[in-house]
């Protein structure tokens, strides 16, 4: 099976994710090319130039470029393909959030990272993965979302009758949905 089967081709979330993945790539190709243009203060230069109000030098903006581009290809790609490098991306962000707080202010900051592109990191990270997990993620999705159908194919397998007896017929932690 693939990833593609799960979400229907004219589903209203592929347009979330597209949309997600298209905005935050172009920002970043954005951030890679501006900080690629006029003085450039090295490749890896620790004290980097200011551009669209965060620190970058060479590496970082060919690191945006780069992850700019996977975005915009999960956008033209769509589908779970889209959700899942968003959430993959979101979660790369985050993780670089916590390295450059980790490495702000010494020779281990190869990338030119500021608290600001610390706090750009975290808040595009969560915006990114939450466009990513949009209506796959919840005990409350809607009974026609596909991720819902695939988590409760096995349903119909269920015996029916008292909570006292279901439970004895099936052990198991309670569903938080009910069923």
């Amino acid at each position: 099976m693939r990833l593609q089967d799960e979400l229907p081709v004219d589903h209203r979330l592929g347009q979330v994710y597209r949309y997600g993945a298209g905005l935050g790539g172009l920002f970043l190709v954005a951030f890679g090319i501006l900080g690629l243009t006029g003085g450039s203060p090295g490749f890896i230069d620790t004290t980097g130039k200011q551009v669209l109000g965060m620190s970058s030098n060479g590496a970082l903006s060919v690191l945006s470029l780069v992850a700019g581009g996977i975005l915009i290809l999960g956008a033209i790609i769509g589908g779970n393909i889209a959700s899942d490098i968003n959430m993959i991306m979101g979660v790369l962000f985050v993780l670089a959030g916590f390295v450059g707080l980790m490495v702000l202010d010494s020779s281990a900051n190869r990338l030119a990272f500021h608290i600001g592109n610390v706090v750009f990191s975290f808040i595009f990270g969560f915006v990114i993965l939450t466009f990513g997990m949009y209506g796959r993620v919840s005990s409350h999705l809607p009974q026609d979302n596909p991720y819902w159908k695939r988590r409760h194919e096995h349903d119909a397998e269920r015996p029916d009758g008292p909570p006292v007896l279901v439970k004895v017929l099936r052990p198991g932690p309670p569903n938080p949905t009910g069923h």
